[in-house]
């Protein structure tokens, strides 16, 4: 039986993830950004908390936690433990740990953060990524530089098509727009850009994404690409320089 999730708009902007086995009735929840809502979620379908994890230690991410941990593990990066709340367990990259009886690996992803995780369900094709990956997107440079989050997305890049991308925030259509300034001719990009209008039309989020349609679109994953580098005038440039104008560029956006 596959896992679900659950994706749970909280404050203004952000998202947090449940994960559940109904076989097992465990239940892990992806950040804390804010309780009430994470709260109501998990009482409408009668669950409980099994497991926390805390991707990184910004407020909009562990701000919740005191009010929702209760008996649940919390999961936190090591490298991050120092100003994280109190974890149960401290991970490192390349860590496995069995949640809701599926293994699961993680990755360091600093850029965004130095110490921030994320954390891959292979069995399941799921990545919560917070604030490394994003849809169309990637997290700003606040700690780490340009190599450190380049070398973050291309640990995530290796993994199969099918995964399903949670990040934590709805930035898709700012992220859309951009991403058409870098590769205005991309079919594939404005395809889904167009898909994203609806989608948001709707009110409804736009992650979980695809890494596959990621890798044909997020310019943030695409800077080593020769058309991108084509489109935007840096043709056979370093692709961590790439990464960096591009990063600039989004930053003024």
């Amino acid at each position: 039986m596959p896992l679900e999730i659950v994706t749970i708009p909280c404050l203004t902007d952000n998202y947090a993830f449940l994960l559940h086995n109904a076989r097992t009735k465990e239940t892990l929840l992806v950040d804390a950004p804010d309780a009430p809502p994470i709260q109501r979620a998990l009482n409408s379908r009668g669950w409980a908390l099994t497991d926390i994890l805390l991707t990184h230690h910004h407020g909009d991410h562990v701000d919740g936690l005191d009010a929702l941990r209760g008996s649940a593990r919390v999961i936190g990066a090591a490298a991050d433990a120092h100003r994280l709340p109190s974890l149960d367990l401290a991970v490192s990259e390349g860590d496995t740990v069995k949640i809701c009886s599926e293994t699961a690996l993680f990755f360091d992803v600093s850029g965004h953060t130095i110490g921030h995780i994320a954390l891959h369900f292979a069995k399941s094709r799921v990545l919560f990524t917070a604030d490394s990956l994003m849809a169309l997107g990637c997290g700003r440079l606040f700690e780490g530089t340009a190599a450190q989050m380049w070398q973050s997305m291309l640990k995530l890049r290796t993994l199969p098509d099918e995964t399903r991308i949670c990040s934590g925030h709805e930035y898709t259509q700012t992220n859309a727009r951009f991403a058409l300034t870098i590769e205005p001719d991309n079919s594939d990009l404005i395809s889904r850009v167009e898909d994203i209008k609806k989608t948001r039309a709707a009110n409804k989020p736009t992650v979980p994404s695809n890494l596959g349609v990621e890798k044909r679109t997020n310019p943030f994953l695409r800077a080593d690409n020769l058309a991108l580098q084509n489109a935007y005038g840096m043709t056979n440039s370093d692709p961590i320089e790439v990464f960096n104008q591009i990063r600039k560029r989004r930053d003024n956006f």
